[in-house]
C-alpha cells in the first residue's frame, strides 16, 4: 500500500472522528464506596484528575481546590469507560453526573511552606493555621531517577539510639525497614530519629516527613506535641491519613509524603521520610483493587502490590553530584502478626528495601528498650553509613551480643558453666544494658562512641547488672562536664584518635575514683 492511499485511509477517518471535546466528557453509570464507573472519557490517561461538574440545584463544597469543584482519580482504563476513586464526599457524587477530564495528572503541593505544617493526603493542610500562598506544585507519581543519576550511600543518617547507630546504620539515600509485631516500639524509633536531627548543624540537617496511614488522630496529634515540646516540628511535615479517611487517601498518601519530598531532593537538600506504615497502606490498596474489580491474588491482594511499594520506595535516593546531591532516606513500618516475617506483605517490603530493623515483643516485654532483634536485623549499607569512630568501636558489638543471646538460651539448661562462658554472659549482660535506651531521648554520636568505648574496654566489669544503665549515663555526663573538648574532637573530626583515647581513658580513671560506690563487684 502506497503512502497516497494511506493517507486517503486517515482523512476518511478523520472525517468519522468526533469533533470538539466531547472524547474529554463522560457520565457517571455506577457510584459506590468511594468507586465510580464512568462512561466515556476515551482519552483518560491512569492517575488523571477528573472534576465532577455541578448538577443543577446541588451545590458542590470545596473538596480540592480553590474552584470548588469535587475531583477523582482514574485508576482503571476499561475498554468501554474508566473507573475512578473519589477524592472527597462520596455522597455528592450521583449516577448520571456529567464527568470532565482535565488533562492534570495527580499533584500536591510542597516548599518550605510546608514545614512545621500538618496536611492530607492531598497536601492540604488541617492544622488550622491557612491555606499555602507559594508552593510548588510536584506530581504524586513521578518516575524514580536511574542508576546513572545515583551515587553510593556513604554519609551517615544518626538515629541517636546506639543499638542502631553502633550495629545497624543508616545512611542517607538508604531504605531500612523497621518491622515487629503492634506496639514493639516501631514508631518511637522513627520519631527518636526525627529528634536526633536537632543534633545537627542547622545546614546539614535533614528535612523530616512523617506519614501516619491509617492511625489513630489521636496518636498523630500526640506525636505532633511530642515534636512540637522538643523544638523538632520547625523543620518536620506531618502528612496525615487517619483511620477514618477513606481507603483512596490512606493509598494515596505515602506517594504524596515521597512528592513532597521530591521538592527538596531536587532543590539539593536531604530528606528523612518514614511511612508509619506500609502494612495499612496495602490493606487500603486491596480494598481499592477489589471495588475497582481487579482480580485478587495472594491473601486477596492484586497482582500489583508489590510494583506499587516497589515503586515508593524507590524513589528514595542518593542523587550524584551532578544532580544536586539530594538524597531522601526511608523509613517504612511494617507491622506484623505474631512475629511472623515470612508473611506476603513483610517479605514483599523487606526485598525492595536496605535492610531491616526487627523489633520483637519477647525482648520488648523484658523491659529492653528498644527490643531490637540482633540476629536478623541488618544494614546492607552497612560501616560505610559510619563515622570512623563509630565504627572503631562497634565492630564487634554485633557478633558479640549474637552469641550472648544462643548462650543465654543454652544456659536455662546448663547446670555448671566454665568460666569463659560465665564471663562471656556477663559481659553480654552488661552490653545489653549499655545499649538501652528511654523513649524520646536520642544520644548525640559522640556521647554514644564514649559509652560503647567505656563497655568495650569492660569499664562496667564490676558493676551490678541492675546498675549498669545509670552508671553509663552518669559516666557520659562525667565526660561532658569534665572532657567537652575532647567529645567535641570526636564529633568534630568523625574519628577516635590516639590523643582522644588516652583521654577517655583518663576520664574512666577519674569517674572510677570519684564514684566508687557504683563499682560494689571490685574485689
Amino acid at each position: 500500500m502506497d503512502n497516497s492511499t494511506v493517507e486517503k485511509i486517515l482523512k476518511e477517518i478523520e472525517r468519522f472522528e468526533p469533533k470538539g471535546n466531547v472524547e474529554h466528557v463522560g457520565r457517571v453509570v455506577s457510584v459506590g464506596d468511594g468507586v465510580v464507573a464512568i462512561d466515556g472519557l476515551s482519552k483518560a490517561v491512569m492517575s488523571e484528575i477528573v472534576e465532577f461538574e455541578e448538577t443543577k440545584g446541588k451545590s458542590l463544597k470545596k473538596s480540592f481546590d480553590a474552584e470548588g469543584a469535587l475531583y477523582g482519580l482514574v485508576l482503571n482504563l476499561e475498554e468501554d469507560g474508566v473507573r475512578a476513586t473519589i477524592l472527597g464526599d462520596t455522597a455528592r457524587v450521583s449516577e448520571g453526573m456529567t464527568v470532565k477530564s482535565t488533562g492534570r495528572i495527580l499533584s500536591v503541593p510542597s516548599g518550605d511552606e510546608l514545614l512545621g505544617r500538618v496536611v492530607n493526603a492531598l497536601g492540604e493542610p488541617v492544622d488550622g493555621k491557612g491555606p499555602f500562598k507559594k508552593a510548588t506544585m510536584m506530581p504524586v507519581e513521578r518516575e524514580s531517577y536511574g542508576v546513572i543519576d545515583r551515587k553510593g550511600v556513604s554519609v551517615p543518617l544518626a538515629t541517636g539510639i546506639k543499638a542502631i547507630d553502633a550495629m545497624i546504620p543508616i545512611g542517607r539515600g538508604q531504605r531500612e525497614l523497621i518491622i515487629g509485631d503492634r506496639a514493639t516500639g516501631k514508631t518511637t524509633v522513627a520519631i527518636d530519629t526525627i529528634i536526633n536531627q536537632k543534633n545537627e548543624p542547622e545546614e546539614k540537617r535533614p528535612i523530616c516527613i512523617y506519614v501516619a496511614i491509617g492511625q489513630k488522630e489521636s496518636k498523630t496529634a500526640r506525636i505532633v506535641q511530642q515534636l512540637k515540646d522538643v523544638d523538632a516540628f520547625s523543620y518536620t511535615i506531618v502528612v496525615d491519613a487517619p483511620a477514618s479517611a477513606p481507603a483512596a487517601l490512606q493509598f494515596l498518601a505515602p506517594f504524596s509524603g515521597v512528592a513532597i519530598g521530591e521538592y527538596f531532593m531536587d532543590k539539593g537538600r536531604d530528606v528523612l521520610i518514614i511511612y508509619d506504615d506500609l502494612s495499612k497502606q496495602a490493606v487500603a490498596y486491596r480494598e481499592l483493587s477489589l471495588l475497582l474489580r481487579r482480580p485478587p491474588g495472594r491473601e486477596a491482594y492484586p497482582g500489583d502490590i508489590f510494583y506499587l511499594h516497589s515503586r515508593l520506595l524507590e524513589r528514595a535516593a542518593c542523587l550524584s553530584d551532578a544532580k544536586g546531591g539530594g538524597s531522601i532516606t526511608a523509613l517504612p513500618i511494617i507491622e506484623t502478626q505474631e512475629g511472623d516475617v515470612s508473611g506476603y506483605i513483610p517479605t514483599n517490603v523487606i526485598s525492595i528495601t536496605d535492610g531491616q530493623i526487627f523489633l520483637i515483643a519477647d525482648l520488648f516485654n523484658k523491659g529492653i528498650r528498644p527490643a531490637i532483634d540482633v540476629g536478623i536485623s541488618v544494614s546492607r549499607v552497612g560501616s560505610a553509613a559510619q563515622t570512623k569512630a563509630m565504627k572503631s568501636v562497634a565492630g564487634g558489638i554485633k557478633l558479640e551480643l549474637a552469641q550472648f543471646r544462643e548462650l543465654e538460651a543454652f544456659m536455662q539448661f546448663a547446670s555448671d558453666l566454665d568460666k569463659e562462658t560465665a564471663d562471656r554472659i556477663e559481659s553480654g549482660r552488661r552490653m545489653v544494658e549499655v545499649l538501652k535506651q528511654k523513649n524520646g531521648e536520642p544520644i548525640p554520636v559522640e556521647r554514644q562512641v564514649a559509652a560503647i568505648y567505656a563497655a568495650n574496654q569492660k569499664f562496667f566489669k564490676d558493676v551490678p547488672v541492675n546498675k549498669v544503665t545509670v552508671v553509663e549515663r552518669a559516666f557520659v555526663d562525667f565526660l561532658d562536664a569534665n572532657f567537652a573538648a575532647t567529645l567535641a574532637d570526636i564529633k568534630k573530626t568523625g574519628a577516635l584518635s590516639d590523643d582522644a583515647k588516652k583521654k577517655l581513658g583518663k576520664g574512666m580513671e577519674d569517674f572510677r575514683v570519684a564514684h566508687s560506690e557504683y563499682f560494689s563487684l571490685a574485689k
